[in-house]
C-alpha cells in the first residue's frame, strides 16, 4: 500500500510549512499563513473526453 500524497506548498500563501489536520483524511494547515485546506482525488476523466478545438464552437465578434 503507497503512503498518501502530501502537498508540497501551500495553495494561498506557497509557503512550505505544512502539517497533517486532525480534521481527517487529506486536510492540512499551514503554520505561516494560518489557513487550513482539504486535498481530495475527484476521479478519472472519461476516455475520448475532449476538449473543445479552437475556435469550435465559439463565434467570432
Amino acid at each position: 500500500m503507497s503512503e498518501r500524497a502530501a502537498p508540497f506548498y501551500c495553495p494561498y500563501c506557497g509557503d512550505e510549512d505544512l502539517r497533517p489536520s486532525e480534521e481527517g483524511h487529506g486536510s492540512w494547515e499551514c503554520a505561516s499563513c494560518n489557513r487550513a485546506f482539504r486535498l481530495a482525488f475527484l476521479g478519472l476523466l472519461a476516455k475520448g473526453l475532449r476538449r473543445d478545438q479552437a475556435g469550435e464552437g465559439d463565434s467570432a465578434i
